[in-house]
């Protein structure tokens, strides 16, 4: 029997472990993530700001895993040792494979920039996203006791995508932060603070500027062109423009940092031929070191051959190429050549608030509330990637109206 050990529970990781288990190849699977649920990355900005709750955006693992061919353990990925075809997880035996997909997710990145881990909130994971939730209504339950109008405050350091969303979450939870504050809702103060003076390079200008004029136009202060130089407590310091000597500061009791993430530690201590915990794979997604190890997900940096540049780390790019793992393993075991990682995009769609979005389907713009119905679809297919018909039904995203 063959006997695969795939990393992580993440998009990757288990569109891996379904195509697998839906073989009729004689394979074991080792599933291992450090968490017993898996969860929706794309919705951590609505658990953060309090629109969505923790358990809609996640499921048990054990739901998706088929116990007659997988073997699902809960615990950290310590080392991998690919020279003798092993991995180390916390309180478990040596794990032994012939194939390894290592699909590890990322943790968030300071660049070095002073203060940042000290005094800025990440959101990349549930614990941490919900940690967002309870700081933001401590502060707002501050204020009460205070009257201190810096409780009322919010910033959003990086303004791409996942910044982006969070700010139209965030706009969207005015009301109720409001309310535990005491206080009418435009008191509640957002900004964002982005180094670039051009937003979401990913989408045409004409459409990135409709999103950026639409949080401009719901109160948010957008301070873009400004080089983020330290976090200092309830501070950020920033740099205007290139003027070394031109500096400024905005405060707030909440700081967010969204500016940037970087592939797993692991990758690096591993000792795998990585830049900021990413590995450039080879066309069929394998490690350019060892044929037997694929890497995937937001481990893996795959060469765009259109743009000269590696695909960016998205959820839609995450599941094609755990898929495509799976089908190469399967050729593999059969000893037929792999197939080569391509990706069409099926569009684009960023959300700012439950019912209003704007991005691209396919090649064509979208916006509004056409826009979120869009969204919502493109997550419940990701959902139905990876936890099937069932997660769709009960954790799917309905709530077109409100």
């Amino acid at each position: 029997m063959t006997e695969v050990v795939i990393l992580g529970a993440g998009y990757a990781g288990l569109r891996t472990l379904g195509a697998l288990q839906k073989s009729k190849e004689d394979i074991h699977v080792t599933l291992v993530d450090r968490n017993e649920y898996h969860y929706e990355a794309a919705d951590l900005h609505e658990v953060a700001a309090g629109t969505q709750e923790r358990e809609r955006i996640l499921f048990n693992i054990s739901d998706v895993v088929d116990p007659d061919k997988t073997t699902f353990i809960q615990g950290t990925v310590v080392n991998i040792d690919r020279e003798q075809k092993t991995v180390k997880v916390t309180n478990q035996p040596e794990l032994r494979y012939d194939y390894l997909v290592v699909a590890l997710g990322f943790v968030s990145e300071s660049f070095g920039i002073p203060g940042v881990d000290e005094n800025a909130l990440s959101m990349v994971d549930v614990d941490q996203a919900v940690g967002i939730r309870e700081h933001l209504e401590k502060q707002m339950n501050e204020y009460t006791r205070t009257q201190d109008e810096e409780y009322l405050k919010i910033i959003v350091c990086g303004m791409g995508f996942t910044g982006f969303e969070l700010v139209g979450a965030l706009v969207e939870a005015r009301p109720q932060l409001a309310k535990l504050a005491g206080v009418s809702a435009d008191k509640i103060k957002i900004a964002s603070v982005e180094a670039s003076t051009r937003l979401l390079p990913m989408f045409p200008e004409k459409l990135a500027d409709y999103g950026s004029k639409h949080l401009a136009d719901w109160g948010v202060e957008m301070l873009t062109g400004k080089r983020i130089l330290e976090i200092k407590p309830d501070t950020v310091v920033y740099q205007n423009g290139d003027d070394e000597n031109d500096r400024g500061e905005v405060t707030a009791k909440t700081i967010i940092w969204t500016t940037g993430v970087r592939g797993s530690k692991v990758m690096t201590d591993a000792g795998f031929s990585e830049k900021r915990g990413r590995v450039m794979v080879n066309k069929d997604l394998t490690d350019p070191d060892y044929d037997n190890v694929f890497i995937v997900g937001d481990v893996a940096a795959a060469m765009d051959e259109d743009s000269g540049r590696p695909y960016p780390t998205t959820a839609q790019i995450s599941l094609v190429m755990g898929h495509l793992a799976a089908e190469n393993i399967i050729h593999k075991v059969n000893n037929e050549a792999t197939k080569e990682f391509t990706f069409k995009s099926l569009g684009t769609v960023a959300s700012i608030g439950n019912t209003h979005a704007f991005g691209l389907v396919g090649k064509t713009a979208v916006k509004g509330y056409a826009a979120s119905v869009a969204k919502k679809g493109i997550m419940d297919k990701s959902l139905l990637e990876t936890g099937g018909m069932k997660e769709v039904l009960s954790k799917g995203r309905f709530d077109f109206y409100h």
